[in-house]
């Protein structure tokens, strides 16, 4: 077992001699922008959980091996880049997006960007006209629903469990689908982008303490913001009370212009060309 002296300098001797040790100190900028990549991309995807996994493995397995006589870098190294590619596989549905995005903004900066902000934001108008339309339906008629505004990221086993549409949105379709003894009225709606992916979804429910009013649908248009990066509407079958919710915190007595808002911002993020994050 080495003391902390000896960890001490044998890091400070690294330093000191850089001419015989380059390439150690490469590896290692290398390996800190890795891990900073790799919390970028957890943080931005709300995985709180993951993040705290990550740290957790690098720094449980780093410090005992570090003042361990057998500590070996370049098997460090080694388990640091596994453990990285493995997080950012988890992710690489949300990395691809986010170069795809990337791609589009510059090609919308060399093709007259105003132009394509306007044809994006009328066609996403079209799309929030026809939600909000449909909620407002719902809610007046006392009809329970669940909606989850997905980024392309909800678990796949969320949407199997359920029927795929792939159907262009509309309020007719929306508040068919939601209308009691329907088929699919149980479970949850699933929008991603301009399409109704799928329908009749069974959602996680969260394990959190609410109000007695909250039911099932409550739990589960929740508890799917817990795991993945999506927002949710939910229309009370009791009251008819609209709530929506994000990362895990609901809003309710959702009026029409705040829905619209809340669409917007979904939207926003999906489809502007200048792909500013919400």
């Amino acid at each position: 077992m080495r003391n902390w002296a000896d960890v001490w300098n044998g890091i400070k001797n690294i330093f000191l001699d850089f001419g015989n040790h380059w390439v150690i100190i490469l590896e290692t900028v290398f390996l800190f922008l890795l891990i900073y990549y790799v919390l970028k991309t957890l943080s931005e995807n709300n995985a709180k959980k993951f993040i705290w996994t990550y740290v957790i493995l690098i720094l449980g397995v780093g410090f005992p091996a570090l003042i361990s006589d057998h500590f070996n870098v370049t098997v460090y190294y080694v388990f640091i880049m596994l453990l990285s590619v493995f997080f950012l596989l988890l992710f690489s549905m949300e990395i691809k997006r986010a170069i795809w995005n990337a791609n589009k903004r510059s090609a919308a900066t060399a093709n007259d960007p105003a132009a394509r902000t306007t044809a994006v934001s009328a066609r996403a108008e079209v799309y929030i006209s026809s939600i909000v339309k449909a909620v407002q339906g719902l809610s007046k008629s006392m009809t329970g629903a669940l909606i989850v505004l997905s980024n392309g990221n909800v678990p796949r086993d969320v949407v199997e469990s359920g029927v795929t549409l792939n159907a262009q949105i509309s309020n007719q379709l929306i508040e068919g689908i939601f209308v009691n003894k329907a088929p699919l009225h149980d479970g949850a709606m699933i929008i991603y982008g301009d399409k109704i992916q799928a329908a009749g979804c069974f959602l996680p429910l969260s394990q959190r303490d609410f109000p007695k009013d909250y039911g099932t649908r409550h739990r589960a248009g929740i508890g799917i913001t817990e795991v993945a990066d999506v927002s949710t509407i939910i229309v009370s079958e009791e009251t008819g009370i609209v709530s929506v919710v994000k990362r895990g915190e609901i809003t309710r007595y959702i009026d029409s212009e705040s829905l619209k808002r809340f669409l917007r911002e979904y939207y926003w993020k999906e489809f502007n060309s200048e792909g500013r994050k919400a």
